[in-house]
């Protein structure tokens, strides 16, 4: 059976940018072809989509886990690899992008608004696209970068003209299915309802939306009876409709005290989307007053004799029998009124672009900071620097010599000096600690070594041509260990 889900919890990744390629041109009579490994593709990227054929999120309650795909790896003869395809996802009109602390990211109305959920990883360079001045031929290609990973809140709130509010078997469902052709469940226990109802009304040349939202209660504001579940669909509704139950049996209640509980219930609902929305606080929004069960024996008569209360509020009132179908008319044409109003108020709308509040990022800075945990060390923090981090083939001395570049014509290691790091104190960059060495300098002040190599550092565990030339001559006998003492 079909389900309406309104709220739900996706776990989205992008895909992780393929690794740059390491490769020299090799081909006969052409001994120094030069360095040509292509980049890798772009990770794809996770995208929301406003789809007016989706109504529900019921495809994400089923499948939380959303992931795009990766890029490839770069290949020789400067082959870029393939980048990963983004990820589009289909979500309904009006659904709201939250993260797991409840910050707003994203209102996306109106067909075809679209949100960048997840941002794909880029893909690393490859060796032809490190070539410079001082290195003719990188022996080493950057890594690609990961593919972001975020779990975000998608809500759906009802976008509609009109909302009908009211106690549990107030007759809203019944009214939805006599003005439209809705179909919702009505049955005669409360809470019939349990997820809004949109229909589609016509009185003379205006159409517009009516939103039957599930009935409310004395609390719904602080979340009794899933208040705040319901309440959020009426925060895109121009106008409200308080639908009222004349023939209701329940001691203590009458339609004076009925609409007095729901309206203080609307003044206490704070819309997250107030300023976004521009309809501003539901307690401001324009009201009418529908007297229902007009057809119930002595429930026409009560309905006539609170009607003067409701008009000296100047809120217009209309007594009706949605069984018998009756003051239909004049309610659905004074619907179509005021709706008309707000229309020519806000005028024409236009195609919506997504709201988003991003954080701001200096992507060029940096910040040094005392360890915490380890006495003497330093925390590099920064985009930039972590980024690079990331891209690293740490087993390539010639890799690590172009980090330190990178480092250094960035001010790190003047930030180091400033702050006070001593040589091989501990520093932490992302996820990788190191020592410090401040004497690297840059690579313009040494002489270039052989490829995958840096003389600036002490270590080099790479095995060189010539030695591994001079083991294949030992294993087929043709040299002698001995050999390497007697040179």
């Amino acid at each position: 059976m079909s389900r309406f889900v309104d709220r739900v919890t996706v776990h989205v990744t992008a895909g992780n940018g393929g690794h740059g390629c390491a490769s020299i041109h090799r081909e006969k009579f052409k001994p120094l072809g030069g360095p040509d490994g292509g980049n890798g593709g772009n990770g794809g990227s996770v995208i929301l989509e406003v789809d007016p054929q989706a109504h529900t999120l019921l495809d994400f309650h089923f499948r939380p886990h959303l992931k795009a795909t990766n890029g490839k790896p770069g290949e020789g003869g400067n082959r870029e690899g393939k980048s990963g395809q983004d990820l589009v996802l289909k979500v309904p009109d009006g659904t709201v992008v939250l993260d797991t602390h409840g910050r707003l990211l994203a209102d996306l109305v109106g067909a075809g608004t679209t949100f960048d959920a997840a941002q794909g990883g880029r893909g690393g360079l490859g060796n032809a696209a490190l070539v410079s001045k001082a290195r003719k031929a990188p022996g080493f290609a950057l890594l690609g970068e990961e593919g972001q990973t975020r779990d975000l809140v998608l809500e759906l709130k009802s976008v509609a003209d009109v909302g009908l509010v009211g106690f549990p078997s107030a007759g809203k469902s019944s009214l939805v299915s006599v003005l439209s052709a809705a179909k919702p469940k009505i049955a005669d226990y409360p809470f019939t309802t349990l997820a809004p109802n949109l229909g589609v009304v016509s009185a003379g040349e205006t159409t517009f939306t009516v939103a039957d939202v599930p009935g409310l209660i004395p609390g719904a504001s602080t979340g009794r009876g899933l208040g705040l579940d319901f309440l959020r669909h009426l925060e895109r509704c121009a106008v409200l409709v308080h639908v009222v139950d004349c023939a209701t049996l329940e001691p203590g209640r009458d339609p004076i005290s009925d609409v007095d509980a729901l309206e203080a219930e609307l003044a206490a609902y704070q819309p997250a989307l107030a300023a976004d929305t521009g309809l501003g606080e539901l307690s401001s929004r324009p009201r009418v007053v529908v007297l229902n069960k007009a057809d119930v024996p002595d429930a026409e008569e009560l309905a006539e004799m609170v009607r003067t209360e409701f008009e000296d509020r100047g809120w217009p009132v209309f007594v009706i029998s949605a069984v018998a179908h009756t003051g239909l008319r004049e309610l659905t044409f004074a619907l179509a009124k005021l709706v008309d109003q707000d229309r020519a108020e806000r005028g024409t709308p236009v195609a919506r672009r997504p709201v988003i509040r991003p954080i701001a990022i200096d992507e060029s800075g940096f910040e040094v900071v005392a360890d915490p945990d380890q006495p003497g060390g330093f925390i590099v923090r920064g985009p930039r620097p972590e980024r690079w981090i990331k891209q690293t083939q740490f087993d390539n001395d010639e890799a690590v010599g172009y980090l330190a570049d990178r480092l250094n014509r960035l001010g790190v290691e003047q930030e180091l000096v400033k702050q006070g790091a001593q040589p091989g104190c501990p520093v932490t960059i992302g996820d990788v600690c190191f020592d410090w060495e401040p004497t690297l300098g840059t690579i313009d002040d040494v002489p270039v070594t052989g490829r995958g190599t840096d003389i600036r550092l002490e270590r080099n565990e790479r095995v060189g041509a010539a030695e591994r030339r001079r083991q294949h001559d030992v294993r087929r006998g043709l040299a002698s260990d001995d050999d390497e003492d007697d040179e």
